[in-house]
Protein backbone atom coordinates (compact mmCIF):
# COMPACT_ATOMS: atom_id res chain seq x y z
CA UNK A 1 0.00 0.00 0.00
CA UNK A 2 1.98 3.38 -0.84
CA UNK A 3 1.70 6.27 1.29
CA UNK A 4 -1.65 7.88 0.60
CA UNK A 5 -3.31 4.84 1.30
CA UNK A 6 -1.15 4.49 4.38
CA UNK A 7 -2.16 7.99 5.60
CA UNK A 8 -6.25 7.38 4.53
CA UNK A 9 -6.19 4.52 6.36
CA UNK A 10 -4.31 6.02 9.71
CA UNK A 11 -6.22 8.57 10.08
CA UNK A 12 -9.96 7.16 9.56
CA UNK A 13 -8.57 4.38 11.83
CA UNK A 14 -7.56 7.31 13.90
CA UNK A 15 -11.21 9.55 13.73
CA UNK A 16 -13.09 6.26 14.49
CA UNK A 17 -11.00 5.38 17.84
CA UNK A 18 -11.87 9.16 19.41
CA UNK A 19 -15.24 8.41 17.89
CA UNK A 20 -15.59 4.83 20.05
CA UNK A 21 -13.50 6.45 22.94
CA UNK A 22 -10.76 4.00 22.78
CA UNK A 23 -8.15 5.54 24.49
CA UNK A 24 -5.27 3.32 24.06
CA UNK A 25 -5.84 2.10 20.65
CA UNK A 26 -5.90 6.33 19.56
CA UNK A 27 -2.22 5.80 21.22
CA UNK A 28 -1.28 3.36 19.37
CA UNK A 29 -2.43 4.73 16.31
CA UNK A 30 -0.74 8.06 16.74
CA UNK A 31 2.73 6.55 17.83
CA UNK A 32 2.12 4.51 14.23
CA UNK A 33 1.78 7.80 12.42
CA UNK A 34 5.13 9.08 13.56
CA UNK A 35 6.73 5.81 13.21
CA UNK A 36 5.12 5.82 9.16
CA UNK A 37 7.05 9.07 8.95
CA UNK A 38 3.35 10.92 8.29
CA UNK A 39 2.99 14.23 9.27
CA UNK A 40 1.87 14.91 12.38
CA UNK A 41 -0.26 18.17 12.05
CA UNK A 42 -2.26 16.47 9.23
CA UNK A 43 -3.24 13.30 11.79
CA UNK A 44 -3.99 15.86 14.10
CA UNK A 45 -6.35 18.06 12.18
CA UNK A 46 -7.73 15.29 9.70
CA UNK A 47 -7.75 12.02 12.14
CA UNK A 48 -8.35 13.30 15.97
CA UNK A 49 -10.44 16.24 15.33
CA UNK A 50 -12.07 15.26 12.19
CA UNK A 51 -13.03 12.15 14.64
CA UNK A 52 -14.40 15.00 17.47
CA UNK A 53 -16.39 16.92 14.74
CA UNK A 54 -18.58 13.16 14.32
CA UNK A 55 -18.75 13.15 18.35
CA UNK A 56 -19.98 16.79 18.41
CA UNK A 57 -22.42 15.68 15.68
CA UNK A 58 -23.35 12.71 17.52
CA UNK A 59 -23.63 15.07 20.47
CA UNK A 60 -26.69 17.43 18.72
CA UNK A 61 -28.32 14.25 17.50
CA UNK A 62 -28.72 12.72 21.26
CA UNK A 63 -26.96 9.70 19.86
CA UNK A 64 -23.81 10.74 22.55
CA UNK A 65 -24.15 12.28 25.95
CA UNK A 66 -21.94 14.15 28.30
CA UNK A 67 -20.27 10.80 29.78
CA UNK A 68 -19.38 10.13 26.19
CA UNK A 69 -17.94 12.85 25.05
CA UNK A 70 -15.44 13.59 27.38
CA UNK A 71 -14.64 9.88 26.72
CA UNK A 72 -13.96 10.63 23.29
CA UNK A 73 -11.96 13.68 24.39
CA UNK A 74 -9.92 11.76 26.84
CA UNK A 75 -9.33 9.41 23.40
CA UNK A 76 -8.77 12.52 21.77
CA UNK A 77 -5.87 13.72 24.10
CA UNK A 78 -4.31 10.45 24.24
CA UNK A 79 -3.13 11.10 20.55
CA UNK A 80 -2.74 14.53 20.75
CA UNK A 81 -0.36 14.09 23.74
CA UNK A 82 1.90 11.76 21.36
CA UNK A 83 1.59 13.77 18.05
CA UNK A 84 1.84 17.30 19.35
CA UNK A 85 5.33 17.32 20.10
CA UNK A 86 6.47 16.61 16.23
CA UNK A 87 4.04 19.22 14.81
CA UNK A 88 6.16 21.07 12.64
CA UNK A 89 6.00 25.35 12.90
CA UNK A 90 5.98 25.36 9.34
CA UNK A 91 3.02 23.53 9.16
CA UNK A 92 1.03 25.45 11.03
CA UNK A 93 1.92 28.63 8.81
CA UNK A 94 3.66 32.19 10.00
CA UNK A 95 0.03 33.34 9.85
CA UNK A 96 -1.42 31.62 13.06
CA UNK A 97 0.90 32.42 15.96
CA UNK A 98 -1.62 34.83 17.72
CA UNK A 99 -3.21 35.32 21.17
CA UNK A 100 -6.94 33.95 21.71
CA UNK A 101 -9.29 34.91 24.58
CA UNK A 102 -11.94 32.02 24.28
CA UNK A 103 -14.94 31.31 26.93
CA UNK A 104 -18.69 30.40 26.97
CA UNK A 105 -20.68 33.33 27.41
CA UNK A 106 -22.94 34.11 30.79
CA UNK A 107 -25.73 31.89 31.54
CA UNK A 108 -23.86 28.98 29.10
CA UNK A 109 -22.19 26.23 31.06
CA UNK A 110 -21.63 23.82 28.10
CA UNK A 111 -17.94 24.03 27.68
CA UNK A 112 -17.28 20.66 25.37
CA UNK A 113 -17.50 22.75 22.11
CA UNK A 114 -15.17 25.86 23.88
CA UNK A 115 -12.93 22.64 24.81
CA UNK A 116 -12.54 21.47 21.62
CA UNK A 117 -11.80 24.61 20.03
CA UNK A 118 -9.57 25.94 22.78
CA UNK A 119 -7.28 22.30 21.92
CA UNK A 120 -7.37 23.10 18.19
CA UNK A 121 -6.04 26.84 18.96
CA UNK A 122 -3.34 25.48 21.16
CA UNK A 123 -2.24 22.70 18.69
CA UNK A 124 -2.63 25.88 15.81
CA UNK A 125 0.48 27.27 18.30
CA UNK A 126 -1.90 29.58 19.60
CA UNK A 127 -1.14 31.57 23.18
CA UNK A 128 -5.05 30.67 24.63
CA UNK A 129 -5.78 32.28 27.44
CA UNK A 130 -9.35 30.42 28.70
CA UNK A 131 -11.74 31.96 30.77
CA UNK A 132 -14.02 28.89 31.34
CA UNK A 133 -17.83 28.64 31.17
CA UNK A 134 -20.71 31.28 32.05
CA UNK A 135 -18.50 34.01 31.99
CA UNK A 136 -19.58 37.52 32.90
CA UNK A 137 -19.35 39.89 29.54
CA UNK A 138 -17.33 42.56 31.27
CA UNK A 139 -14.52 40.15 31.94
CA UNK A 140 -14.27 39.46 27.78
CA UNK A 141 -13.48 42.71 27.86
CA UNK A 142 -10.87 43.37 30.67
CA UNK A 143 -9.04 39.87 29.35
CA UNK A 144 -8.72 41.40 25.44
CA UNK A 145 -7.42 44.67 27.06
CA UNK A 146 -5.12 43.08 29.68
CA UNK A 147 -3.71 40.29 26.98
CA UNK A 148 -3.92 42.69 24.21
CA UNK A 149 -4.85 38.92 22.08
CA UNK A 150 -5.84 39.92 18.53
CA UNK A 151 -9.11 37.36 18.95
CA UNK A 152 -11.65 36.76 20.92
CA UNK A 153 -13.84 33.74 20.61
CA UNK A 154 -17.39 33.44 22.13
CA UNK A 155 -18.99 30.29 22.45
CA UNK A 156 -22.98 29.47 23.14
CA UNK A 157 -25.13 26.71 22.79
CA UNK A 158 -28.28 28.34 24.06
CA UNK A 159 -30.61 30.73 21.71
CA UNK A 160 -30.72 32.80 25.13
CA UNK A 161 -27.17 33.05 26.17
CA UNK A 162 -26.72 33.45 22.70
CA UNK A 163 -28.18 37.33 22.71
CA UNK A 164 -25.70 38.43 25.43
CA UNK A 165 -22.66 37.92 22.29
CA UNK A 166 -24.49 41.21 20.69
CA UNK A 167 -23.50 43.03 23.70
CA UNK A 168 -19.39 41.58 23.87
CA UNK A 169 -19.51 42.61 20.53
CA UNK A 170 -20.25 46.19 21.01
CA UNK A 171 -18.00 46.42 24.15
CA UNK A 172 -14.87 45.45 22.94
CA UNK A 173 -14.94 46.96 19.71
CA UNK A 174 -16.15 50.00 21.09
CA UNK A 175 -12.75 49.91 23.69
CA UNK A 176 -10.75 48.19 20.84
CA UNK A 177 -12.00 48.33 17.09
CA UNK A 178 -9.05 46.09 15.97
CA UNK A 179 -10.09 42.74 17.58
CA UNK A 180 -11.31 40.17 15.73
CA UNK A 181 -14.10 38.54 16.96
CA UNK A 182 -15.12 35.05 16.56
CA UNK A 183 -18.48 33.37 17.74
CA UNK A 184 -19.12 29.65 17.75
CA UNK A 185 -21.32 27.39 19.07
CA UNK A 186 -24.57 25.74 17.68
CA UNK A 187 -27.33 28.18 17.38
CA UNK A 188 -24.68 30.65 15.34
CA UNK A 189 -25.16 31.10 12.05
CA UNK A 190 -23.32 33.49 9.18
CA UNK A 191 -26.07 35.53 9.49
CA UNK A 192 -26.41 36.20 13.42
CA UNK A 193 -22.73 36.24 13.10
CA UNK A 194 -22.67 39.58 10.99
CA UNK A 195 -25.98 40.97 12.52
CA UNK A 196 -23.68 40.88 15.71
CA UNK A 197 -21.00 42.99 14.34
CA UNK A 198 -18.53 39.51 14.50
CA UNK A 199 -15.81 39.21 12.31
CA UNK A 200 -16.23 35.19 12.06
CA UNK A 201 -18.00 32.45 13.03
CA UNK A 202 -17.65 28.40 13.45
CA UNK A 203 -20.10 26.21 13.82
CA UNK A 204 -17.34 23.28 14.08
CA UNK A 205 -14.04 23.04 15.84
CA UNK A 206 -11.90 22.57 12.55
CA UNK A 207 -13.52 25.61 11.16
CA UNK A 208 -13.05 27.81 13.99
CA UNK A 209 -8.86 27.49 13.60
CA UNK A 210 -9.33 27.99 9.81
CA UNK A 211 -10.81 31.00 10.20
CA UNK A 212 -9.41 32.26 13.45
CA UNK A 213 -6.06 32.26 11.03
CA UNK A 214 -8.06 33.97 8.05
CA UNK A 215 -8.91 36.62 10.35
CA UNK A 216 -5.08 36.70 11.95
CA UNK A 217 -3.97 37.41 8.28
CA UNK A 218 -6.62 39.68 7.80
CA UNK A 219 -5.63 41.84 10.70
CA UNK A 220 -1.76 41.46 9.47
CA UNK A 221 -2.77 43.14 6.51
CA UNK A 222 -4.90 46.24 8.01
CA UNK A 223 -2.36 47.02 10.44
CA UNK A 224 0.78 46.87 7.47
Amino acid sequence: MGKEGLRDELLKALSDAVVDMDEDKTGELAQKVLDEGLNAYDAVMNGLAAGMEIVGDLYDKHEYFVPELLLCADALYAGLDILKPHIKPEDLGESAKGQVVIGTVQGDVHDIGKNIIKMMFEVGGFTVHDLGRDVPLEKFVEEQMRTDSEIVALSAMMTTTMMGMKKVVEMIKEKNPNVAIMLGGAPMTKDVSELFGADGYADSAGNAVQEAIKMISRLREMQK
